[in-house]
């Protein structure tokens, strides 16, 4: 037990850092998720060219290569940002494709005569999938994309390997300290169970609130 009491501060700086790196990239996962979603479905076949390459690169690319193509690359083209931001990149690029995969697969689900009837009332293909289209089919996918910032939350972990905050990254310090390095994984475990327990419960609020019932 001392090792979480002896070093408190150091585990709720790396516990507050993963937290935030979670709440930012899942933001920018979710934005940029419906973002893509819509041009895989839209009439414009450049729109649905670049969503398919988007899903396609990211899916098919391990994260920590992305890690590095961003935290790394990006600097040499003249763009040198924090690299939390630059973490918060490369979670929230990475997870939008999966992210866009769940909502596609909801868009399907919603019976096609739905978004016909919008368009003989005149309304244009934005308005058709933001009012009638993608609220039917989030709420189809609410589990999915729980079970997908679940995973972005683990995924955070690899930030640590590039100098971001976070809670994984104390075990090196307190291996350095010589603290026993099997309790110092343990709460960092119990750590990321917390982050994890928390979104689970969030999205199985928003499942009974909100979801389709079966």
């Amino acid at each position: 037990m001392n090792v979480l009491t002896d070093n408190f501060a150091l585990y709720g700086k790396g516990f507050l850092g993963t937290v935030q790196l979670t709440v930012y990239a899942s933001l920018l996962a979710l934005a940029l998720g419906f973002l893509m979603a819509a041009f895989r479905v839209a009439p414009v076949g450049s729109f649905r060219v670049f969503g398919t390459v988007w899903v396609t690169v990211l899916r098919n690319t391990p994260l920590t290569l992305l890690f590095f193509a961003v935290l790394l690359g990006l600097p040499r083209f003249g763009l040198v940002l924090p690299f939390q931001l630059f973490a918060v990149l490369a979670l929230g690029c990475y997870t939008s494709a999966f992210i866009c995969e769940a909502l596609r697969s909801g868009i399907n689900t919603v019976p096609k005569g739905q978004g016909e009837a919008a368009r003989s009332l005149g309304m244009s293909f934005g308005q058709t999938l933001g009012t009638v289209v993608l609220p039917q089919a989030f709420r189809s996918v609410i589990p999915p994309i729980g079970s997908t910032l679940i995973a972005l939350a683990k995924n955070s972990a690899i930030a640590g390997a590039f100098s971001v905050n976070e809670l994984l990254g104390t075990y090196k310090t307190l291996n350095e300290l010589g603290y026993s390095i099997i309790w110092t994984f343990v709460w960092i475990a119990v750590g990321y169970l917390i982050i994890t327990l928390s979104i689970s419960a969030l999205f199985n609020v928003l499942e009974k609130r909100y979801g389709v019932a079966r």
